[in-house]
């Protein structure tokens, strides 16, 4: 199983990343990671448009999937005709989500080039990794994921705050790829994000052997991230770079 970081930026897109996208490859077999906004340029860097097997959306924030709109139209008037349906998992009325969008253009529905899975908390079969599903700590119904493939396991938090379930789906894991978005300090949101600080500490709970930070927000010191997440975690740690490779 190999994970390549296509976008990491945390809301919107940065100077050096788009938000957020994961691509997850095993035995010729790929799948993304959500899909937000500049990503679907930064992805074809590493596969093919027409090389995607299946999409998984942890929630319907844009910057989560709001490139699924460009991908619509890649797929649909792609040069040797349209590519077949592929399956994307993700909370419920996805579909009805990204057709607001996209029928503006041209009233041709998302289902025409996606076959929308609805998503739910527990284990489903993706190809050839298992996949463990449970909802995270989000103002929308938002999902975390734990993936499994020959003997190997990465969890990625999606968008959350503080939250048990995360802790669950990284019992043990390999790797944990864990939003920090906020830092110590100042006022934030509850329920929303994570400080590094607290990504760490899920990282030390879960026991995982990795913790690599992602959704690092802009304006944001990645530097203050990794050294909150450090005062936490005390295992192998970094910082999502986009084109980088986890696992493999």
């Amino acid at each position: 199983m190999e994970l390549t970081i296509i976008g990491c930026s945390g809301s919107f897109p940065g100077p050096d990343s788009a938000a957020s996208c994961y691509l997850a490859e095993a035995e010729g077999f790929r799948m993304l990671l959500d899909l937000g906004n500049g990503a679907l340029g930064a992805l074809q860097r590493y596969a093919r448009l027409d090389e995607i097997d299946a999409i998984c959306l942890s929630h319907l924030h844009g910057d989560h999937c709001l490139d699924m709109c460009g991908y619509h139209v890649a797929r649909t008037y792609y040069p040797e005709g349209p590519l077949p349906r592929i399956p994307v998992y993700g909370p419920p009325r996805t579909a009805e989500r990204l057709d607001r969008v996209v029928r503006l253009d041209h009233g041709t529905p998302m289902a025409s080039a996606f076959d929308f899975v609805t998503l739910a908390p527990g284990k489903i079969e993706i190809g050839p990794f298992g996949v463990t599903v449970d909802h995270v700590n989000h103002p929308v119904e938002t999902f975390g994921f734990r993936l499994e493939h020959g003997g190997q396991a990465l969890a990625y938090s999606a968008d959350t705050g503080p939250a048990e379930s995360l802790i669950s789906l990284a019992a043990g894991a390999d790797v944990l790829l864990c939003e920090a978005s906020f830092t110590e300090g100042g006022s934030r949101p509850a329920n929303l994000h994570m400080t590094g600080v607290q990504a760490g500490g899920h990282a030390a709970r879960a026991g995982v052997g990795q913790l690599v930070l992602t959704h690092l927000m802009p304006w944001n010191s990645r530097e203050t991230a990794l050294a909150e997440a450090a005062s936490a975690y005390h295992g192998p740690l970094s910082l999502a770079v986009p084109g980088s490779r986890i696992l493999g």
